[in-house]
């Protein structure tokens, strides 16, 4: 991994812009190789990390700073390769070793985001940063395939015949 990121996104903490970066990182993981199920986990821990940013860390406050930063990850012989996110705030510091879901038994609405991101991700670790804030690290790796697919194993799509007539298609 290079030290500089990929993809660098500077928002500020209203919740508005949740939606555009959950669909940036959905859209950058699918073109590194990610099945769109995986798609849509990563950009929902992501979502899960923003979101207990703005709620827990800034108090709800919609104008402090957040950065995401992405990089690819390179393959090895377990894993064709995969995403790097890292997610830095100047929230308020927590202890990393608190960081905790709440009991899985206890059943009612939040409380899961720390749950679903150590869920979803091979690995995320949390950090002080210095001076202020907090850093979330956290890393999927792409299945490797069992083997690659064959150009003969290719089929072509069926050809859609349609009869036109004046005005109407069929």
């Amino acid at each position: 991994m290079t030290d500089r990121p990929h993809i660098k996104l500077e928002l500020i903490s209203d919740p508005t812009y949740l939606c555009g970066a959950r669909e940036l990182i959905a859209s950058i993981s699918r073109r590194l190789g990610f099945e769109d199920m995986d798609c849509s986990k990563i950009a929902l821990a992501v979502d899960e990390a923003l979101c207990n940013i703005i709620r827990h860390g800034y108090n709800r406050a919609m104008d402090r700073p957040i950065w995401i930063s992405v990089w690819p990850e390179p393959g090895d012989e377990h894993s064709a390769g995969g995403i790097r996110i890292v997610i830095d705030d100047e929230a308020n510091q927590v202890d990393p070793s608190r960081m905790k879901s709440r009991d899985l038994e206890d059943i009612r609405p939040g409380g899961l985001g720390v749950h679903i991101i150590r869920e979803v991700m091979d690995e995320a670790t949390y950090e002080k940063r210095a001076p202020v804030g907090m850093r979330l690290t956290m890393v999927k790796h792409a299945p490797r395939p069992s083997e690659p697919p064959s150009l003969a194993e290719r089929r072509p799509a069926p050809a859609v015949i349609t009869e036109r007539t004046p005005g109407r298609v069929r």
